[in-house]
C-alpha cells in the first residue's frame, strides 16, 4: 500500500541507501567519503541535517570506477544506480552527476516535470560526486575549469526544458547562447568531452583535485591532495560512516562558516519535497 511520509522517513530511506553503499565500498575497499549537506549534517547534527531530503557522497576517479562495476549486481532490490547518461538513451541532460536511487519512492505525480527523464529522477536519490585532479599550472587549472563549464552550458541545450526565468539577468545571455550551440552536438559526444577533461591531470599526482562533476557554481572548489587521501569513520544517525580527516578544511571550502545555522526561513529540502511517496 502507497503510504505518504515526511522528512523523518525520508531520511531513514536515504540513510538506507547510504548504508548499502558503505557495506559495498567496504566489500571491495573502495574509498569514499560524505559530501557536501551530508557531511556537514554528520559534523553539525551527527546526521542529517533536520532539513534535508537528499544525501551526497564524494569518491575519487578510481573509486567512482570500481564502484560502477560491481554496483548493479550489489545493490539490493530496489536500489539502483542511475548514471548521467541514462537519461533519453544518452540523449538528454539533468547534470553529470551519477546517483543511487530508492525505487519505492516517488517525488511528484506521474506527469510532472521529473517524469520527462523516464521517472528516473522521481525518486530519492544519493548524488555520488566525482574527484579528479588538477594539473599543478595555476593557468592550466584554470582552463580545466572554464572547459567544465563551458561542457556544462552545452549540455543545458539537452534539457528536456530549460526555464530562463530561475536565472539572473547576468546569466540568462550566456546560458541561452551556450545551451543554442549545443544543440548543434550530439548530447554522447558532450558526457565523453566531459570525462576526458575531467580525466586529464590523473596520471601523475597532482596537489589538488576537484569535483569534476559538481555544478558551475561549485567546481571551482579545490582539495589539497591530504584532504582527499585521509579518511575517518565518525557516527552517523544509527550508523557509522565514512568522512575526510581533514573535514572541517573541506567543509569551510564549500561553505565558510558552515557552523552557523541558516536563517529560519532558508531551513527547508533542498527539492522542494515535504511529503514523499514510500512504498517499501
Amino acid at each position: 500500500m502507497n503510504n505518504t511520509y515526511g522528512l523523518l522517513h525520508v531520511q531513514e530511506a536515504n540513510l538506507k541507501i547510504l548504508k548499502e553503499l558503505d557495506r559495498i565500498c567496504g566489500k571491495f575497499r573502495i574509498p569514499y567519503v560524505l559530501d557536501s549537506g551530508t557531511l556537514l549534517g554528520a559534523i553539525r547534527h551527527g546526521g542529517f541535517i533536520p532539513w534535508d531530503d537528499d544525501a551526497d557522497v564524494v569518491m575519487p576517479r578510481n573509486g567512482w570506477e570500481a564502484f560502477k562495476k560491481v554496483a548493479a549486481r550489489e545493490l539490493p532490490e530496489g536500489m539502483k544506480l542511475v548514471l548521467p547518461e541514462d537519461y533519453g538513451n544518452g540523449k538528454r541532460f539533468y547534470d553529470f552527476t551519477p546517483r543511487i536511487v530508492y525505487e519505492y519512492s516517488q517525488r511528484r505525480e506521474p506527469g510532472e516535470e521529473e517524469a520527462y527523464y523516464e521517472g528516473k529522477l522521481n525518486h530519492l536519490w544519493v548524488d555520488i560526486f566525482i574527484l579528479d585532479r588538477l594539473p599543478d599550472s595555476p593557468a592550466a587549472a584554470k582552463a580545466v575549469i572554464l572547459r567544465h563549464k563551458a561542457l556544462y552550458l552545452l549540455a543545458m541545450g539537452h534539457r528536456f526544458h530549460l526555464d530562463m526565468k530561475k536565472y539572473p539577468a547576468k546569466l540568462k545571455l550566456p546560458v541561452l547562447g551556450g545551451s543554442t550551440a549545443g544543440r548543434l552536438l550530439p548530447m554522447r559526444r558532450i558526457f565523453r568531452m566531459q570525462e576526458q577533461l575531467a580525466r586529464c591531470a590523473n596520471r601523475k599526482k597532482t596537489a589538488y583535485w576537484y569535483y569534476s562533476n559538481y555544478e558551475p557554481g561549485f567546481i571551482d572548489i579545490r582539495l589539497e591532495d591530504s584532504w582527499v587521501q585521509d579518511r575517518i569513520r565518525i557516527r552517523f544517525e544509527d550508523t557509522t560512516l565514512s568522512i575526510p580527516a581533514h573535514y572541517d578544511e573541506v567543509l569551510k571550502s564549500i561553505y565558510g562558516d558552515y557552523m552557523t545555522l541558516p536563517p529560519k526561513e532558508e531551513r527547508k529540502p533542498s527539492h522542494g519535497s515535504t511529503e514523499i511517496r514510500i512504498y517499501g
